[in-house]
């Protein structure tokens, strides 16, 4: 005797008709002692068995970089709903193959926008509306997986910057010993230029007292009086009278013995 045959499976009105790479939040039913409560487990449909009472779907999300999978048995009480966040499309039904990619790698391409419609309407008209609560619940959850993503793409980055600048400072290291190679003879001429002007200086220094004590002796030159002067000048056109007179006597003599002869 089959259990199928005496008990027929009831399909849960606020679950839909998805597909695996669909992306799904699940809100199931936790008792935690006397008290009871809603939890959403949010991921991408990576498996659907169809087995009548047994049938179940599976699914996988990655938490702070740890992938998490939950199966859930489709007609189970504890379900309380599904609901459709994404549509995927892909061409497996069982995508195992994203357990072993990571990052972008493991996203998925979005699905039909009719059949996304077509979800959201079917749920529209079971007049499904989860609590405010929950929402937020899911809000949070969203948000740390974003900056989860963030967080490893910026940590991504980095690693790359750092490789770029250890190759850059190595090729700098190469071309540093011809940089000063020829930075050599270029500060030994910098040398020399500077330290000629060093040499010229003190004759510089010698010039300048010179050039300074000329003004100084015209300066302590006694003026003459006008009557030393013009005595001076006397005597001086004496003197030159005086030689005139002696050359034209020697003249006057030649004169007198050529006309004696």
């Amino acid at each position: 005797m089959d259990i199928q045959s005496v008990a027929q499976p009831k399909k849960n009105p606020k679950i839909p008709d998805f597909r695996p790479g669909d992306t799904v939040r699940v809100m199931v039913r936790v008792v935690e002692g006397e008290r009871e409560r809603l939890q959403a487990f949010e991921g991408v449909v990576i498996r659907k068995r169809a087995g009548g009472v047994n049938s179940n779907f599976t699914v996988r999300r990655v938490s702070h970089g740890i992938g998490v999978e939950r199966t859930f048995p489709l007609y189970s009480p504890r379900l309380e709903s599904v609901q459709v966040v994404r549509v995927g499309r892909v061409r497996r039904a069982k995508l195992y193959y994203l357990r072993q990619r990571a990052g972008k790698k493991a996203r998925i391409r979005a699905g039909s926008r009719d059949r996304f419609e077509a979800l959201a309407r079917q749920m529209a008209e079971e007049g499904e509306e989860l609590p405010e609560e929950l929402e937020e619940e899911a809000v949070e959850e969203a948000l740390a997986e974003g900056e989860a993503e963030a967080a490893e793409e910026v940590a991504e980055g980095e690693v790359a910057e750092a490789e770029e600048t250890e190759e850059a400072v190595a090729e700098a290291e190469e071309e540093a010993p011809e940089g000063e190679a020829e930075a050599e003879p270029e500060a030994a001429a910098a040398e020399e230029t500077a330290e000629a002007p060093e040499a010229g200086e003190p004759k510089a220094e010698v010039e300048e007292p010179e050039t300074e004590e000329e003004p100084e002796e015209e300066a302590e030159a006694p003026e003459e009086p006008a009557a030393e002067v013009e005595e001076r000048e006397a005597e001086g056109g004496e003197e030159k009278a005086e030689q005139e007179e002696g050359e034209t006597e020697p003249e006057e003599a030649g004169e007198e013995e050529k006309a004696a002869e």
